[in-house]
């Protein structure tokens, strides 16, 4: 197979597919989406079989236990998927939507309208429901995309693949609309980054070697996120309950996600209140602490902390801890060492909360809230695509609006320009 080619007509197909589904209306997309749904419901056994051979072949090239798990799909997956399926169908439609008009002095109206980006091009590892999920984002917000998976669940991606044209076909939605690339060859995903001519945006999904490699090598644009180094920071006049639930929530409710906390922040005076509660509760959980001198001096069995510490996204049952004299020490230290993803602050002083709200330069900034809140479906917005850390175009969770841009429109009667 010329990979080259072989991309470029993927590309090609997607570009004449999105043009038609640009065109199609909600009731339509909506009816593609319950379709999938059915198709997905009906072969569950046939997707099992197919997932077993990714699992046998995992294991046979010694694939560790989490990313084997990841990779699995057991019916209560499925069933999850086609619930995805279903919520994606019953969110509002942003095509189309007309905003912000206005009568200006001319006599003319301008405001804006929500339209698809295009042709997205979707890079991820292991797990196959990000097949389904980027598929059901993608067709209701209008858009054609090109989804390349892990090679490890090939097989897995193509039974969903074919699932998925079953119900575009069924509907009479072009079945390009969503291709799975089919190949395992490395140089698929060179070849799709640089498809300028047919794809307007890349959104890899997965570590942190990946995103980093096609952001350095896209020529188009990337909406992505490199890391999650999230804090929390306790202030000096919060809620000491708050406190307590937020900072062992934000660590502990999951480990292996963007959004659980990476280092927490506490102001000096609470120090010694709080830090012996909560290492006792982390330490009830497994896990490891690592601190700053000041903090190792409150908990003797902490780990000292080194410079990389602060600059690291564990991912893992492991907090570095920080002793700050305030909240202008504690967002210098989150200014210099965050990825932009997420950090939340417990006080009772909302003057304070204000501040820290305007001067903490990340997609999501929190008062008195656990930083596991930082999630598509928590902020109403359904499933996501991915968080982006970002500040062009989309910022945050991405679900649909996020796969969108906006376009003026004029409407006038016969006016002319004097």
């Amino acid at each position: 197979m010329n990979i080259k080619d072989y991309m470029s007509g993927l590309g090609q197909q997607a570009k004449a597919a999105g043009r038609e589904l640009s065109r199609a209306d909600s009731g339509k997309k909506n009816s593609a989406l319950l379709a999938i749904a059915e198709q997905l419901a009906s072969q569950t056994d046939y997707l099992v079989a197919e997932n077993a051979k990714d699992l046998q072949a995992g294991k046979e090239k010694g694939l560790d236990a989490p990313l084997l798990e990841r990779l699995e799909l057991t019916p209560a997956r499925i069933e999850a998927m086609i619930a995805g399926l279903q919520e994606v169908a019953a969110l509002p439609d942003p095509i189309g939507a007309i905003t912000n008009m206005n009568y200006r002095p001319s006599g003319i109206q301008v405001g804006q309208m929500r339209v698809p980006l295009g042709v997205i091009g979707i890079i991820y590892e292991s797990r196959p429901n990000v097949t389904v999920d980027a598929a059901a984002l993608c067709l209701k917000s209008g858009n054609a995309c090109i989804l390349r998976g892990g090679s490890e669940s090939i097989n897995s991606n193509k039974a969903i693949a074919s699932c998925i044209a079953k119900g575009l076909s069924r509907v009479g939605l072009p079945v390009q609309a969503v291709q799975v690339v089919e190949t395992t060859d490395r140089a698929a995903v060179g070849e799709l980054i640089t498809l300028s001519d047919y794809v307007d945006v890349i959104v890899p999904r997965g570590g942190k070697n990946l995103i980093a490699r096609i952001s350095n090598e896209a020529t188009i644009p990337v909406i992505k996120h490199l890391d999650g180094i999230c804090h929390v920071y306790i202030d000096v006049e919060a809620d000491a309950d708050k406190a307590i639930n937020i900072a062992v929530n934000a660590k502990t409710h999951r480990y292996g996600v963007c959004n659980a906390m990476e280092t927490l922040l506490i102001a000096e005076p609470l120090a010694i209140k709080l830090l012996p509660e909560l290492a006792a509760k982390y330490k009830a959980a497994g896990v490891e602490l690592r601190g700053c001198l000041k903090t190792c001096s409150i908990v003797p069995d902490c780990i000292r902390a080194t410079e990389e510490d602060w600059a690291t996204e564990y991912l893992a049952p492991v907090l570095s801890i920080r002793v700050v004299a305030d909240i202008d020490e504690a967002m210098t230290h989150i200014n210099e060492f965050s990825s932009g993803h997420t950090e939340s602050i417990v006080t009772e002083n909302y003057t304070l909360a204000r501040r820290f709200l305007r001067e903490v330069d990340s997609s999501s900034v929190m008062v008195n809230a656990s930083t596991r809140f930082a999630d598509g479906f928590e902020y109403g917005l359904g499933a996501e695509i991915g968080i982006s850390t970002d500040k062009l175009h989309a910022r945050g969770p991405v679900g649909l609006e996020g796969l969108t841009s906006l376009k003026y429109v004029v409407l006038g009667d016969g006016h002319i320009r004097q």
